[in-house]
């Protein structure tokens, strides 16, 4: 058994590649990594590739290893020239923009430390990282030091926890579901559907708010609807606002949306993941009053603090109500139960195993400050704002000045059907690629989008936009100019 032992130990072994070998690695991959930023600028929002990345489907595990310079070519042909390109400035789609160098170099180290994050008792460091930069989060929206949160994967994952926090501690039980009432907009975030599912919520009522002309949840109805739904016997429980829609990015009134929650003895959650950082404008924090008398929320750093892709946070008031939703006890985990001088993210939402996601967050706030930060949505809330104004002198309807960074906007063409003109409009920008921008339909009638939240877009972008719609409408109205049926004269 020993020479087996041995000879299984020496395979074994080339899981720890050498010093020489970890150079080569590195020198290769910063080689690809630096190609692809120090063409950046150039690089094309989307890119059309009628193969779909089918290559990669040939690259099955092999028994042996190749060559990391074989390995980053198959990478840079079938995973890196399709599709959206998140990090360009010229995205323009959708909310998440590309991330910050740093926070790359925070999951490079979090990945070789491999420390794990889930327990106090396994990493205190790690753990208590993660709670200082929740309880800075708490601070941005003004809750209690008391509040409680977890970095989760996003926002999904972050309402989710939301929602189950605010089941559990209003008490609702599976025979209670039936008559537990559950206010929202027709606007709130896929997910906030999705969690309320999964919460085991989803035979409980669902309202959808009226809403204003600016695309905001009417309060006032709100209130009537509560008051109707207690003189039926019901019980409302839950109201969800957005702090920043994702299709017009509008602001619910927070306020008047939590004195009636407290008022009711509802829970309040609001879904900030997309605008919530924008608080930390001096201009816009007075459309963020009433966030902090919110039970719980949603914010993401990959969103609003361009991070990449997989981090988000919930925050809840009441710390305690986190806590009792989400902890458990193992038997095998007696050392670490003994040991815990703080709580462990572990019993602070579904996951026990848990990436040490706060230093992708920690690390790129300690190099660069928070300065740069805030300039750049303060940069993005203008450039929609620019964009807003300039795409109206090119002939296109509007939706209501953004409140954040996100503009709706549509062409109405002088015949023809205007929701497939649009939709046109939005394919010819698509596969021209410089720029990616996404489409919506509210209330039947199709709108473009432009959301504007990558660290990287300026005002090149956004005027390279303007004029690829100029030319769209003009190749478009050319088109079905020379499709359109000629008259014949008849003599008589």
């Amino acid at each position: 058994m020993r020479k087996k032992l041995l000879e299984l130990e020496q395979i074994a072994r080339r899981l720890e590649p050498t010093a020489e070998v970890r150079r080569q690695w590195n020198e290769a991959t910063q080689r690809y990594a630096d190609a692809f930023l120090n063409q950046i600028d150039e690089a094309p929002g989307y890119e059309y590739d009628p193969d779909e990345g089918q290559g990669i489907e040939q690259w099955w595990p092999p028994q042996q290893g190749h060559p990391i310079e074989t390995v980053l070519d198959a990478l840079h042909r079938h995973v890196d020239h399709n599709g959206i390109n998140p990090a360009s400035g010229g995205h323009l789609g959708y909310i998440p923009g590309g991330g910050v160098f740093p926070a790359a170099l925070g999951d490079y180290l979090a990945a070789v430390t491999n420390r794990y994050a889930g327990i106090y008792f396994a990493n205190p460091g790690a753990v208590r990282m993660e709670h200082m930069m929740l309880r800075w989060l708490s601070q941005v929206v003004g809750y209690p030091h008391s509040a409680l949160g977890n970095l989760t994967s996003g926002g999904s994952i972050a309402n989710l926890i939301g929602i189950v926090t605010a089941r559990d501690a209003q008490g609702i039980r599976s025979t209670e579901v039936p008559r537990s009432v559950i206010y929202l907009s027709e606007q709130v975030h896929h997910s906030v559907h999705k969690a309320i599912r999964i919460a085991g919520l989803a035979e409980a009522p669902v309202r959808f708010v009226p809403l204003d002309k600016h695309y905001r949840l009417d309060a006032q109805a709100l209130a009537q609807m509560v008051q109707h739904d207690e003189a039926q016997g019901l019980r409302p429980f839950l109201v969800i606002a957005s702090a920043g829609t994702t299709d017009t990015g509008a602001i619910d009134p927070l306020e008047a949306i939590a004195r009636i929650a407290q008022a009711h003895h509802m829970w309040f959650h609001i879904d900030a993941a997309y605008g919530g950082f924008f608080i930390l404008l001096d201009e816009l924090k007075a459309q963020f009053k009433g966030i902090a008398q919110s039970d719980s929320l949603a914010i993401d750093p990959h969103k609003g603090l361009f991070l990449p892709y997989g981090i988000g946070a919930v925050l809840v008031k009441n710390g305690q109500a986190l806590m009792k939703s989400h902890y458990y006890q193992a038997n095998y985990m007696q050392d670490a139960l003994a040991n815990a001088h703080q709580l462990s993210p572990a019993d602070l939402s579904p996951e026990l195993t848990k990436h040490f996601r706060a230093l992708r967050l920690w690390l790129p706030l300690q190099l660069l400050g928070l300065e740069p930060f805030i300039a750049a949505l303060k940069e993005k809330r203008l450039l929609a704002l620019y964009f807003h104004r300039q795409v109206q002198q090119l002939g296109f309807e509007v939706g209501p000045e953004p409140d954040l960074s996100v503009v709706i906007y549509r062409y109405r063409p002088p015949r023809g059907d205007a929701n497939e003109w649009n939709r046109q409009l939005a394919q010819l920008i698509q596969r021209d690629g410089r720029v990616f921008i996404s489409s919506t339909t509210i209330n039947g009638q199709v709108w473009l989008r432009l959301a504007c939240l990558s660290f990287r877009t300026h005002l090149n972008h956004i005027d390279t936009l303007l004029d690829m719609l100029q030319k769209g409408v003009r190749i478009l109205t050319e088109e079905r100019t020379a499709h359109a049926p000629t008259k014949t004269k008849h003599s008589s």
